[in-house]
C-alpha cells in the first residue's frame, strides 16, 4: 500500500488534494459524505433545468421520428403465430426432458404440444407465418420478425414492466417517456407521448406501462379515449359564452406564472402548469384525432371499421396513424382489457378471438403508413411481454415462457421480409442471435438517433438509462437494421 505521506524509504509525492484526503482517511466515509453533497448540488442543479416537449435535435442522423407501440399484453404464443417447429409435430403428446418453468405441476407438465394452426410461407420473402394471422402474413415484406427474444420475469406484471422500462422493478421510466424527454413533441397542441387503451378497462398492469417514473410528470404518457371525448374533463361541464373560456385561461395563466416566481427552480411546479396549458391547447387539436368523418370509405374499411370484431381495435391503429401524421412522437396502442393473448386453456378457440380483433387492423396501419409514405420515419412495433411453453398446459394451453418470444418490427429503418434468430428444437429457448430487451430498446433508440450510453438522466446521484448497458451489456442489433438507400 502507498502512503499518503512520504517516508525516509519513500519518494516526496504531490501534496494530496482534498478529495484524495477524505477518499483515504476514516475508512472513506468522507469521501461518501462528499459524493452524497455533491449529489444533492446536482440534484438541484437539474431542479433548475427547464423541462418541456419542445422539438429537440437527435445526437445523431435518424431513420425514424416516431414509435406506434402495439402493446399485445398476455404473451402471444409464438409457436401458434411465429415459428413453426416441425419437432413438436413429430413429437406431439410424448413426454420431453426439458426442465420447464411452470405454474403447474403433474403428469402433463412435459408433454409437449403441437401447434394448433397451420403455417403457410407469405410474400416474396417466403416468411413463415400461421394461418390465423393472414393479414399480417398479407404485408410479411414489409415485416421484421425476430424469433430470438428472451426477458427476465414470467409473471405479467413484472414482464410488462420490463417490456416497458427494461427492469423488472417498478418506478422506471418508460421508453416513451425516455423518447418524449429526448426528442419533445413535433406539435405544440399534443403530448409527446400518447396511450391508447380499450375504453373498457386497463391491462393487467395499468399505467405503470406509461410512468415517466422519475423523470419530470411532463414526459408520462397521456391517456386518450377512442370513445366520447377524447380526453376527459378537457370541456366544461356547462355551456359558456364565446371567448369566456379563453379569458378564464388567460386569467388562470397569468396567476400561475405569479405565483411561479415565488418557487423558481421548482420543476414539479413547473411540469403542472405545462401540463395545464398543454390540456388547454388539446381541447382544439385532439378532437380532430377521432373525428373520422374526413376518412375515407376505404381507408375506414382497410382498419376494419365496418365489423364489430375488429371496429375497437381498429379505431385506435387509425387514431395512432393520424397521432403520429400529427407530429406525436410515441404511440401506445392495447387490446381489450386484462390480458387477452394469455392462453393457458384452449388455445385455438381464445387465439383464434384475440387474432380476428387485432390481425386486420394490425396489418392496416402498415399498410396506410406506407401508403401515405409515413412508414420509413415511423417504427412500428408488435409485441407481448413474453411467449408460451412448448408443452401442454390444462390439456390444450400453454404456459408462460420467459425464455423465448417473438414480436415484429416494420418501417423506421428495421429490414423488411426478414426472421432474425432462432429458438431451439421445441421453441422452449432463444437459441441462435438472442436478443434481449434492453437490446430492443439500444436499437429502437438508434432508429431515432439517440445513442442509448449517452441519453442519460441524473437521478440519485448517479447518471440513469434506459439500457444500463453496464448492467445488461445492451447492444444495437445491427443485423435488424436495412441499409440506408444511396443518395441521388
Amino acid at each position: 500500500m502507498t502512503l499518503p505521506f512520504p517516508t525516509p524509504n519513500s519518494e516526496l509525492r504531490t501534496p494530496m488534494s482534498r478529495r484524495e484526503m477524505l477518499r483515504l482517511s476514516g475508512l472513506g466515509f468522507g469521501s461518501i459524505a462528499l459524493h452524497s453533497l455533491l449529489a444533492n448540488e446536482r440534484a438541484r442543479a437539474a431542479n433548475r433545468q427547464a423541462f418541456d416537449l419542445l422539438p429537440k435535435a437527435p445526437q445523431f442522423d435518424p431513420r425514424a421520428r416516431a414509435v406506434i407501440m402495439l402493446m399485445q399484453n398476455g404473451g402471444p404464443s409464438q409457436m401458434e403465430l411465429f415459428d413453426p417447429k416441425a419437432d413438436l409435430d413429430k413429437y406431439h403428446g410424448k413426454q420431453h426432458s426439458l426442465k420447464v418453468e411452470m405454474f403447474q405441476t403433474g403428469s402433463e407438465q412435459n408433454t409437449l404440444l403441437k401447434s394448433v394452426f397451420a403455417f403457410r410461407k407469405q410474400g416474396n420473402c417466403g416468411m413463415e407465418l400461421s394461418e390465423v394471422i393472414p393479414h399480417i402474413g398479407g404485408v410479411a415484406d414489409d415485416i421484421c420478425l425476430v424469433r430470438s427474444m428472451h426477458t427476465e420475469h414470467n409473471n405479467h406484471t413484472e414482464g410488462l414492466i420490463m417490456f416497458n422500462t427494461g427492469r423488472i422493478f417498478q418506478g422506471k421510466p418508460s421508453v416513451g417517456s425516455w423518447i418524449s424527454y429526448a426528442l419533445g413533441t413535433e406539435n405544440q397542441n399534443l403530448p409527446a407521448y400518447v396511450v391508447l387503451r380499450d375504453p373498457a378497462g386497463y391491462n393487467t398492469t395499468g399505467s405503470l406501462t406509461w410512468s415517466s417514473g422519475w423523470l419530470p410528470a411532463l414526459y408520462r404518457g397521456t391517456e386518450f379515449s377512442s370513445q366520447g371525448a377524447p380526453i376527459l374533463n378537457l370541456k366544461p361541464a356547462k355551456t359558456q359564452a364565446a371567448g369566456a373560456q379563453q379569458d378564464d385561461l388567460a386569467f388562470l395563466g397569468q396567476i400561475n406564472r405569479i405565483h411561479q416566481r415565488g418557487y423558481r427552480g421548482n420543476s414539479e411546479l413547473e411540469t403542472r402548469i405545462q401540463n395545464y396549458e398543454l390540456a388547454a391547447r388539446m381541447q382544439m387539436a385532439a378532437g380532430e384525432l377521432v373525428d373520422i368523418s374526413k376518412e375515407t370509405e376505404a381507408t375506414k374499411k382497410l382498419y376494419g371499421l365496418d365489423k364489430p370484431d375488429t371496429q375497437g381495435y381498429g379505431l385506435r391503429c387509425l387514431m395512432a396513424r393520424k397521432l403520429v401524421e400529427a407530429g406525436v412522437r410515441f404511440v401506445q396502442v392495447f387490446p381489450r382489457p386484462f390480458q387477452p393473448w394469455d392462453t393457458h386453456s384452449k388455445t385455438k378457440e381464445e387465439l383464434g378471438s384475440i387474432c380476428a380483433a387485432c390481425d386486420q387492423p394490425s396489418a392496416a396501419l402498415i399498410t396506410d403508413l406506407k401508403q401515405r409514405g409515413l412508414l420509413d420515419e415511423t417504427i412500428v412495433l408488435w409485441s407481448g411481454e413474453f411467449g408460451r411453453l412448448p408443452v401442454s398446459q390444462n390439456g390444450s394451453g400453454r404456459d408462460h415462457n420467459r425464455n423465448a418470444f417473438s414480436l415484429l418490427l416494420a418501417g423506421g429503418g428495421f429490414k423488411g421480409g426478414y426472421v432474425h434468430g432462432a429458438t431451439d428444437e421445441v421453441g422452449y429457448k432463444a437459441a441462435v442471435d438472442r436478443v434481449s430487451v434492453p437490446d430492443l430498446h439500444a436499437t429502437i433508440l438508434n432508429q431515432l438517433g439517440l445513442d442509448h450510453q449517452l441519453l442519460t438522466f441524473e437521478h440519485s446521484g448517479r447518471d440513469e438509462s434506459l439500457t444500463d448497458a453496464s448492467l445488461t451489456g445492451a447492444n444495437v442489433v445491427l443485423p435488424l437494421l436495412a441499409k440506408p438507400a444511396a443518395a441521388g
